[in-house]
């Protein structure tokens, strides 16, 4: 299958339902025989889907995967001109510590990268299209001018997915983030106000697909059963799991597959449990789970990437 990423090879998609998607990156052998955990194909992926993070259709279109270095390091600069990106970094790489799950920066504690994880999952496993990069638009104090960590449409099916992520050390911690997130966004004064920023900005580029259906659909003249109807919630939780610390697995064997869908199920049923939102029949919630091996190495090593391209000076 065609993606714009082409990350089937590095990310694999293990359980896919209505209501629960999950994911990993599995294991290779090194030039000395032994198992290594797939870390830097995925790092590498990642840095790819930057200049679309952060430009998407702003600069004149959906941007390809061969666009021009220029391109990416005016990307990685628009990400450090963001508070909490710069501030990860000097904790990432400067003190050489990691960002816990209980930090008071709210803004750090949300999960750095974790909007750039959703924007790939979503583009190359749901053929979504971004309609508003929240990195594009900035208010005086280097924050996104919205709330939601993905505004993407997907033409094929006429709906909006409307996301949030986390980036946590603990699935346990970062799911119930994910449930207070519902929680804070969705109701009738939050939309309405995310709803008219989102369309103030779209309304400007003529390159969306079916621009008009979508500006309606966000209308506050429009219902809110309406909008619920035609809004899919993406929630991806990418965290620490210590199924994947264990290079000796053999990722196809039925044993790893038992205890991976045991652990997907019982965080599925953690965020259930939790989960007491009034609307949450009418929420199209698809809950993402994406377990990986040491978030800390995954951030450090994306930090570690974009500084050094951001300083490039051609």
């Amino acid at each position: 299958m065609s993606t714009p990423f082409n990350s089937h090879s590095i990310i694999s998609h293990k359980i896919n339902e209505n209501d629960l998607s999950t994911f990993f990156v599995g294991f290779d052998i090194d030039n000395n025989n032994e198992s290594v955990y797939r870390i830097k194909p995925l790092i590498s992926k990642l840095t790819q889907v930057i200049h679309e993070f952060s430009f998407g259709f702003h600069d004149g279109g959906v941007t390809s995967n061969t666009d021009t270095l220029p391109v990416l390091i005016e990307a990685a600069k628009s990400l450090y001109k963001i508070d909490s990106f710069k501030n990860a970094r000097d904790i990432y790489l400067r003190d050489e510590t990691e960002i816990e799950d209980n930090i008071e920066d709210k803004f750090l504690r949300r999960g750095e990268f974790g909007e750039l994880i959703l924007h790939l999952l979503l583009r190359d496993f749901y053929n979504t299209i971004p309609l508003l990069s929240k990195i594009h638009f900035k208010d005086t104090r280097g924050h996104a001018v919205h709330g939601f960590d993905s505004v993407h449409i997907q033409p094929s099916n006429n709906s909006l997915w409307l996301g949030e992520s986390k980036l946590y050390k603990s699935g346990k911690n970062g799911v119930k983030a994910l449930v207070q997130d519902i929680k804070e966004h969705f109701n009738t004064d939050y939309l309405n106000s995310e709803f008219a920023l989102i369309s103030k900005k779209i309304k400007y580029f003529d390159n969306i697909p079916q621009k008009d259906k979508w500006l309606k659909l966000l209308s506050k003249e429009n219902t809110l059963i309406n909008q619920l109807n035609a809004i899919n919630i993406p929630l991806l939780c990418t965290y620490n799991s210590e199924l994947l610390g264990d290079s000796s697995i053999d990722e196809l064997s039925q044993d790893f597959i038992d205890i991976y869908t045991k652990e997907m199920r019982e965080l599925k049923a953690y965020f259930d449990k939790n989960n007491d939102h009034p609307l949450k029949s009418r929420l199209n919630i698809i809950l993402i789970l994406f377990p990986v091996k040491d978030k800390k190495e995954l951030v450090k090593g994306l930090h570690e990437n974009l500084s050094k391209i951001q300083s490039l000076d051609l």
